[in-house]
């Protein structure tokens, strides 16, 4: 009833010390190179090897990032980012368009100095317009896989939603190789991962609003909607807290087993109740910078065929679509709660032209871990589940997320 989702709404908007950043969803890099028949070549041309010989000769000698094999899975999984919301930087303000990432711990902006064609098309930062800008001086590279950045540190104001960040470092970036930031509808990425995963030299924004007392309490949440349709609320970001209208039932919470990532132990993996991988435990990263799951090839070459995925030419599995309300549910065991996906969750449903096209929400990736075979849990599982991410106590919760049709 309206009387119901109002008393929602009004309750979500007087919860006390959450601070409120609005999440746009918007086409993912993948959907647009597909719709533009660039993704069979993107696909080719950009695996790290390739990517690391044909650009190395761009960056000084040496440049830690440019390792192969360096946090190669990033862009891969921007590729696939679709939530996105805004902050600015400087005084006055200047305002960008950024991936809130869980998966990384940077935050970068395009410089005006940037000599590449994405930084042409995107929201640059001005520097000499910011009467609050400091120059820090300092080099950062960050090897994000299909893509390579080169870039100057700074320090600045920063502002997300009512909050300021004083003296916040962040990188100005001035070099952007690749096609992928060409087609990103993002200008730059903010991580909020743990120190330990950033690129840059400096504090994570969450840390330097931990040291700075901006937030009420060392935690943040996700709420990311379901709804395709215009004008719906699409998600949102709240620091400092949790808000209790936008979930249902309890919060299970899971111990981060590694201070990097959001990073936890997943017990399971099963399909129908019956299939199950890793069944002694493997280790999952929550990520908030892609839309997909991704696991181990040979496990997920298993779970298509499982759901009757078919194979294209760019490592991609389409299912058809008139079978979707006949295919298995697939279950995620997180310290013994079970998390059930229907296909109505893991396929993506995307129109070309008249056509409506399914693929699978399942993509095959390596992740080394020192702790076991990584799986990353992306927006497929997060809009089905609220995510906490809780500082205070390295923990991550999710409950049912509530979705008002």
């Amino acid at each position: 009833m309206w009387w119901t989702v109002l008393a929602l709404l009004c309750c979500a908007w007087t919860a006390q010390g959450v601070n409120r950043i609005s999440l746009s969803r918007m086409a993912t890099v993948r959907t647009l190179l597909r719709a533009s028949n660039r993704l069979e070549e993107f696909v080719r041309d950009h695996q790290p090897d390739v990517f690391n010989r044909k650009f190395a000769q761009c960056y000084p000698p040496g440049t830690p990032s440019l390792r192969l094999g360096k946090n190669s899975e990033r862009l891969y999984n921007f590729m696939d980012a679709q939530y996105y919301g805004q902050i600015s930087l400087g005084t006055p303000a200047q305002n960008f368009t950024v991936v809130f990432d869980t998966g990384s711990s940077d935050l970068w902006v395009p410089s005006s100095y940037c000599i590449s064609e994405a930084c042409a098309i995107h929201e640059r930062f001005e520097a000499y317009k910011s009467s609050t800008f400091q120059h820090d001086g300092r080099r950062f590279g960050i090897h994000y896989g299909t893509g390579h950045m080169l870039g100057i540190m700074s320090r600045e104001i920063l502002k997300i939603g009512s909050i300021t960040v004083q003296n916040q470092e962040f990188g100005e970036s001035v070099f952007e190789p690749g096609f992928v930031f060409v087609m990103a509808k993002f200008d730059g990425v903010l991580g909020l991962g743990y120190p330990a995963l950033a690129e840059e030299v400096g504090n994570p924004v969450f840390d330097s609003m931990l040291n700075q007392k901006s937030v009420d309490q060392p935690i943040f949440s996700f709420y990311l909607s379901k709804s395709k349709l215009s004008g719906d609320h699409e998600g949102e970001l709240l620091l400092g807290g949790i808000d209790e209208s936008l979930f249902t039932g309890p919060i299970n919470w899971n111990p981060v087993t590694l201070k990097n990532y959001w990073q936890i132990k997943m017990d399971a993996l099963e399909v129908q109740g019956a299939s199950s991988f890793c069944p002694h435990g493997c280790q999952a990263i929550i990520d908030t910078g892609t839309s997909v799951i991704t696991g181990p090839t040979s496990d997920i070459l298993t779970l298509q065929q499982l759901i009757g995925a078919t194979p294209t030419s760019v490592g991609e599995y389409i299912i058809d679509c008139a079978r979707i309300q006949t295919l298995p549910e697939v279950t995620i065991v997180l310290n013994k709660v079970q998390y059930v996906l229907t296909a109505e969750s893991y396929v993506r449903k995307e129109n070309l032209g008249d056509t409506e096209i399914c693929f699978s929400g399942f993509q095959a990736q390596e992740i080394s871990s020192s702790l076991g075979p990584m799986w990353i849990l992306g927006d497929i599982f997060l809009s089905e589940y609220y995510s906490i991410y809780d500082r205070g106590q390295d923990r991550v919760g999710f409950a049912k997320a509530r979705h008002v049709n």
